[in-house]
Order: structure tokens, then C-alpha cells, then sequence
């Protein structure tokens, strides 16, 4: 790379955003630090994303999926028809400050111990997001998506998963930024491989980053570059993302941690449950409104025999 400009590819997956996709392009070709090459592979859009992209970016290289094949598959195909030194993985909801990729870029090429480095993601109206979190720990499963969290909010644990001691404002080492906005360097993907396709919607990005510290590469969060960020633009449309969080949880933990990690993991989201239908219950004694247990339980059925 050196006496060169880095390239940088783009990799985008893209699932019935088609207005989002179409202002990220947009502000993506503005970058002072021009793509080497953009990526978007399509997740079976039903929305017309993916003629949208032929139509009006001719520039971008499309993949078409027939269905929708997970973010996990979808950006490991982007990633391995990748060419640029640098990967960046950026989500359809997501509007590129026009310096952000020359400081991601300028930051990895000046400092070779780090495998990644990540942006600053801020609402639209100009908010920070608080997105950067501690590697999780079995105790994370406990304190995190069960009665504790309601109970104890302001836990060790918590406070530690969260990063609840620092405001996301300066720059500085992290352990697992989002991959919503996320440049990684081709070699180290080389190394240490793709996303593991078994997590194909959560904890894709946690294991990645684990897999990078692990191999002695460092992870840099910059304050300075900036992302706006419209969360959860794809999953907010996505039913039954909350099954398959769970499940993508528990092959993570799995993978990490061995073979305590199963009993252990759904032992909390039993306690979860439990609390879950005492509290339907009492509201029901009360005559207050509440959602279907069916549905739930059925759910949580099929997840105790995984």
C-alpha cells in the first residue's frame, strides 16, 4: 500500500430500504476519499431496490439474492468479490459524512497494529449513539434481556457491557463497534476469515471483532469521523428477528465459551420467560390489555431443544 492511495471496496447488503440505499449511494460517491469499488448485494428486495440500483448507479457492482439470505452470507459474498485494501462494511441506513472514509482510511494506514477501525455514528438530528460495547462475558447473559436489566440497571455488568462510563464522544481502542459503518483491513480478513455464516443476523460483527483481538489486532473507534445513522431501518421490518437473536446468541456463546455456555444461556432466558408470564398473568387478574403467550412460548419451545 505504501508510495499508493489504499483502495477501499464498499460492501453493502441491502433488504427493502430503497429510499435509504438510494441517499446512502448518493452520499457515498460525495466521499473526498472516492471508493476503489462498491458492492451492494440485494437480499431478495421486494421493494424494487435492486433495479433502483441498476437504474441509477451504474457504478455499483450488484449481486441479486434471490431470497433474503441473512446479513452474515450476504456480506460475506460482498466481501469475497472485494478488491480494495480496505473493506468497509456500511448499512443501507446510513449517510456518509464526505471526510469519513479519508479518516477511517488515514487512521489504519498510519497505525498497521490495528485490523479495524470504526466511525462515529450520530442520529440525524445530530445525537451521538452510544454503539460501541465491551466483549460480552456469560455474566452479560444474566444481567442483559432478563429481570435483571429492569431490576439492577445499573449493574457492574451493565455498566461494563455498555461502556456506560463513556459518552462515545473521543476516540479511542474498542472492543466491538456495530458493523453498520465498520472498515476492516483485507488482510486481516485474509487471516482470520469472513463472518461465520451460522450467525446470520446478530452477533456476526461481535465474533468478527473477537476473532481480530484474538490474533493481536487492535480496533480503533474515531470521534471524528462521522456517520448518520437511521437505526434499525431493515430489522424494525423483520418478523421474528427476536427468535433468531436468541438463536444467534446462543451459537455465539457456544463458539466461545463451550458447553456450559447452552444450559447456561437458556437457563436465563427461562428466567426471562418465567418472569414474562407471571407478569401476563398478574395483568390479566388486573383486567389490563397484553400480548398473546402462544406465540412466545412456542418460541421459546423450540429454542430449549436447539
Amino acid at each position: 500500500m505504501s508510495g499508493s492511495t489504499p483502495t477501499v471496496s464498499v460492501v453493502i447488503p441491502s433488504w427493502n430500504t430503497i429510499d435509504l440505499t438510494r441517499i446512502a449511494l448518493e452520499h457515498l460517491f460525495a466521499s473526498e476519499h472516492a471508493p476503489h469499488e462498491v458492492i451492494v448485494v440485494d437480499n431478495g428486495s421486494a421493494d424494487g431496490s435492486a433495479d433502483m440500483i441498476a437504474e441509477r448507479f451504474g457504478q455499483v457492482r450488484l449481486i441479486r439474492n434471490a431470497r433474503n439470505e441473512g446479513f452474515a452470507i450476504a456480506c460475506n459474498q460482498g466481501m469475497r468479490e472485494a478488491t480494495g485494501d480496505f473493506v468497509f462494511l456500511l448499512n443501507t441506513d446510513t449517510e456518509v459524512a464526505p471526510d469519513a472514509i479519508g479518516l477511517l482510511v488515514d487512521w489504519l494506514e498510519r497505525h498497521p497494529e490495528y485490523g479495524a477501525a470504526a466511525p462515529k455514528l450520530v442520529h440525524a438530528e445530530g445525537g451521538t449513539q452510544r454503539t460501541c460495547m465491551a466483549f460480552p462475558k456469560l455474566a452479560s447473559t444474566l444481567f442483559f434481556a432478563t429481570p435483571l436489566e429492569r431490576w439492577l440497571p445499573n449493574s457492574r455488568e451493565l455498566r461494563r457491557y455498555f461502556l456506560r462510563d463513556w459518552d462515545h464522544e473521543d476516540s479511542r481502542d474498542v472492543d466491538q463497534p456495530p458493523a453498520a459503518a465498520l472498515m476492516v483491513r483485507r488482510s486481516v480478513l485474509d487471516e482470520i476469515g469472513l463472518f461465520d455464516e451460522r450467525l446470520w443476523l446478530f452477533y456476526n460483527d461481535v465474533d468478527l471483532s473477537l476473532r481480530m483481538a484474538r490474533a493481536g489486532y487492535r480496533t480503533r473507534y474515531l470521534a471524528e469521523a462521522l456517520v448518520v445513522h437511521h437505526v434499525g431501518a431493515s430489522t424494525s421490518r423483520f418478523d421474528g428477528f427476536v427468535p433468531i437473536w436468541h438463536d444467534n446468541r446462543l451459537t455465539y456463546f457456544r463458539k466461545h465459551f463451550g458447553w456450559i455456555a447452552g444450559p447456561w444461556v437458556k437457563a436465563c432466558v427461562s428466567f426471562t420467560i418465567t418472569d414474562l408470564v407471571v407478569r401476563t398473568w398478574w395483568s390479566r387478574l388486573l383486567r389490563r390489555p397484553t400480548e398473546p403467550l402462544g406465540p412466545i412460548l412456542g418460541s421459546f419451545r423450540a429454542f430449549l431443544f436447539k
